[in-house]
């Protein structure tokens, strides 16, 4: 009743010319007279200082009009690390018939959506993330049929994935990461969907062939409960240039073609997974996590493209191919993690051109040890040049004393055996603070003992003034 006869009051002011200057449309003047009723300025943020009513509110800041309706509604300063608002959204929002863009940056908004959205028929655009928006994402956006990006991302959002948004025929990008949303993903029937965030929140179940349409480009759904195999699925989504379905509970085998989409960040790690990885060509995605799942056979040397790859954690068996270590060498291979697996080892090529200083760096990895443990075995001519070899903890743990590396786990290799025509000698390291081991030219060997008393570094032959060969030794084989 309050609303009829603001409305009534206005249309008289107009009429008498009271209010000449004021062209936008009384409905709307009324809508953001309510809304701005209903939030505030936080502590540092200047936005409502232009939402003076005496003046044309389409003047105002975040406020834009075609003709005399508001078409577009900004809430807040734009600029990154702005305060942001504070407040719950007023139900007089679905007053603004015309409106097509509905934005609200970061802050303290809370309270739920108002079911009034959904009397906004034109709307296509509509963004509030990072506030505290709380209940249920409400049925009747089913209704806002023209909508194209609906992103309510780090929420307090509960409940379900209303089935109607899966049937929205122009949605583009679904956002909804970060929030505490539970049930089931419903089938998405858009033809237009490219993205979906379903992130960090607590949904179940499997995932069908008929729950994405083949135009998805973009597809996070990590930290979930999801369950189930996951092949038919990927089939599907060629377009593909993002996938996380990290930390769920999935199962299956990952199909080889998988490989060959437009992807550019593969992640997988933290499932069930099984079964081999059988890509058909090199793989030319830069990043692949696979760790953390029950992948097994050999690894393949077509996964030696990959610039960041995670196959630690695993039941991969059998020698690391040659190319691995002429990629890593080349600096082509940024990071491999292929520890704590079934590997015996790594295939050198002869015509490898290893470099004099050589630099092995990974974090808690079993590889470097797999690695050292074949320096005897290298036939490259350039290996009888070597006069520095440097094997560094990258976390600065100590080797030695009653330290273990890596940390909290045993050595887990057979030997490493230092030839005199390759490594003359081995500097003197302190027991107190081993970091790295190094072996140059004119330096005295010394030994180190092991957590458990069995030295784990000794001269086989000769004395310490030549050093015939050197090993490592632990009581677990490899």
């Amino acid at each position: 009743m309050r609303f009829t006869q603001l409305l009534w009051c206005i249309l008289l002011l107009l009429r008498f010319g009271f209010l000449a200057e004021a062209i936008l449309d009384p409905v709307d003047f009324l809508a953001l007279h309510a809304i701005r009723k209903s939030l505030d300025d936080l502590p540092g943020s200047n936005f409502f200082r232009s939402w003076d009513f005496t003046s044309d509110p389409c003047g105002f800041a975040g406020v834009y009009c075609d003709g005399d309706k508001v078409v577009s509604l900004n809430l807040g300063d734009p600029r990154a690390g702005s305060p942001g608002l504070s407040g719950r959204i007023n139900p007089a929002l679905g007053k603004l018939s015309a409106l097509t863009e509905l934005s609200i940056v970061p802050g303290r908004i809370m309270g739920a959506l108002p079911a009034t959205i959904s009397q906004l028929k034109d709307l296509r655009f509509l963004a509030i993330s990072r506030n505290f928006i709380s209940g249920e994402i409400p049925s009747s956006l089913g209704d806002v049929r023209r909508l194209r990006t609906l992103d309510l991302s780090y929420n307090q959002l509960t409940g379900t994935i209303p089935p109607v948004i899966g049937s929205l025929p122009e949605l583009s990008n679904l956002i909804l990461c970060h929030n505490h949303l539970t049930g089931s993903i419903p089938p998405f029937l858009s033809q237009t969907l490219t993205r979906i965030d379903l992130k960090r929140n607590s949904l179940t179940g499997s995932l069908s062939p008929a729950s994405f349409p083949p135009s998805l480009q973009y597809l996070p759904l990590a930290w979930n409960q999801l369950t189930g195999p996951v092949d038919r699925v990927l089939l599907r989504l060629n377009q593909l240039n993002y996938l996380d379905l990290s930390l769920n509970r999935l199962i299956g085998t990952i199909p080889g073609q998988i490989f060959a989409f437009p992807i550019t960040s593969l992640q997988l790690q933290r499932n069930f997974f099984y079964g081999l990885i059988q890509p058909a060509n090199h793989v030319t995605i830069p990043n692949v996590d696979l760790s953390y799942n029950r992948f097994s056979g050999q690894i393949s040397p077509l996964l030696s493209t990959v610039e960041n790859l995670y196959l630690n954690s695993n039941r991969f068996t059998g020698e690391v191919p040659a190319i691995f270590v002429e990629r890593l060498l080349s600096a082509s291979i940024q990071t491999l993690y292929l520890q704590h697996n079934f590997l015996t080892g790594i295939q050198i090529s002869p015509a490898a051109e290893i470099p004099k200083y050589l630099s092995i760096k990974f974090e808690d990895t079993t590889i470097f040890m797999i690695v050292l443990s074949n320096i005897p075995y290298l036939n490259s001519p350039s290996v009888n040049s070597w006069n520095h070899l440097t094997v560094r903890n990258s976390n600065g743990h100590s080797w030695g004393g009653t330290t273990r590396w890596p940390p909290h786990q045993p050595l887990k290799t057979n030997a490493l055996l230092c030839k005199t025509e390759t490594l003359k000698k081995v500097e003197k390291v302190k027991r107190s603070n081993v970091s790295q081991i190094s072996v140059k030219p004119n330096t005295v060997p010394s030994a180190w003992t092991h957590h458990n008393g069995h030295k784990n570094c000794e001269a086989e032959a000769g004395t310490k003034d030549k050093v015939e060969a050197l090993s490592f030794r632990t009581e677990e084989p490899f």
